[in-house]
């Protein structure tokens, strides 16, 4: 079976904009901004409102300079870095995204804690990559739309990663910097091969912030949908397998 759920499948698109949804989203914010979620906070609701929150582990993979901590800044709605750094060792930002699943109208907080960390330390440091695959739901592939070194270097990034994981795991990639277009060294071309090629859609971002929701809707539904439709698959492999197990030959 097809692990890429089509788009809009799984969860209400632009839930965000539906009235319904702004008892939920409004535990997300703080004076129309993004809260700041610490590892041990999360969105209270009230007690007559019964909310499951899944957890999920994402690693931000790709060449230093792509924009990764800014990335992660922006899905969890975070001031983003005005000036680049290189990450000296492995940086974790908790976001939270309410969804409306569209097969029975259920409401999931998704707790996405990403996980970024520098090139160049996962080179000088055996134990980092360990640490970052271990128990990795999704891995976000990052090239800039302004570093075509960046962009030719997705085919290594996917081969290693797969490699690496003995399970399944959600792979999407992500194209930074989208609105710097007067110094793109990508295009559209370029992006339509690869789509071809790996049967993986490229998804794009860039440009500053506006309301903090409208801007990382799309990516966070995107990686929600991905998510619970390999766990929907999952569960019903594994609900498979133990009923095989069960059945007495003759």
């Amino acid at each position: 079976m097809a692990q890429v759920p089509p788009p809009g499948s799984v969860v209400v698109a632009d839930w965000h904009l539906c009235k319904d949804s702004k008892e939920y989203f409004s535990k997300i914010l703080h004076k129309k901004r993004r809260r700041n979620f610490g590892l041990l906070e999360s969105p209270v609701m009230p007690p007559h409102v019964a909310v499951d929150t899944v957890h999920y582990k994402i690693f931000i993979s790709g060449k230093s300079g792509v924009g990764k901590t800014a990335l992660a800044a922006r899905l969890a709605g975070l001031n983003i870095p005005n000036m680049h750094y290189e990450t000296t060792g492995i940086e974790t930002t908790v976001a939270y995204w309410p969804v409306k699943l569209k097969e029975n109208s259920r409401v999931l907080f998704f707790r996405f804690q990403l996980w970024d960390c520098g090139e160049n330390a996962l080179r000088r440091f055996d134990h980092l990559l360990p640490s970052c695959k271990e128990q990795a739901d999704a891995v976000l592939f990052l090239f800039s739309f302004t570093d075509r070194t960046s962009f030719d270097d997705l085919p290594n990034q996917l081969a290693k990663w797969t490699e690496l994981f003995a399970r399944r795991v959600v792979k999407m990639v992500i194209g930074t910097k989208f609105d710097l277009f007067m110094h793109c060294d990508v295009a559209e071309r370029d992006v339509r091969d690869f789509q071809d090629t790996w049967g993986i859609p490229v998804l794009r971002t860039g440009g500053e912030v506006t309301d903090g929701l409208g801007d990382v809707a799309p990516l966070l539904n995107c990686l929600a949908e991905k998510l619970w439709y390999q766990d929907c698959i999952t569960a019903g492999s594994a609900s498979l397998h133990s009923q095989q197990e069960t059945v007495t030959p003759l």
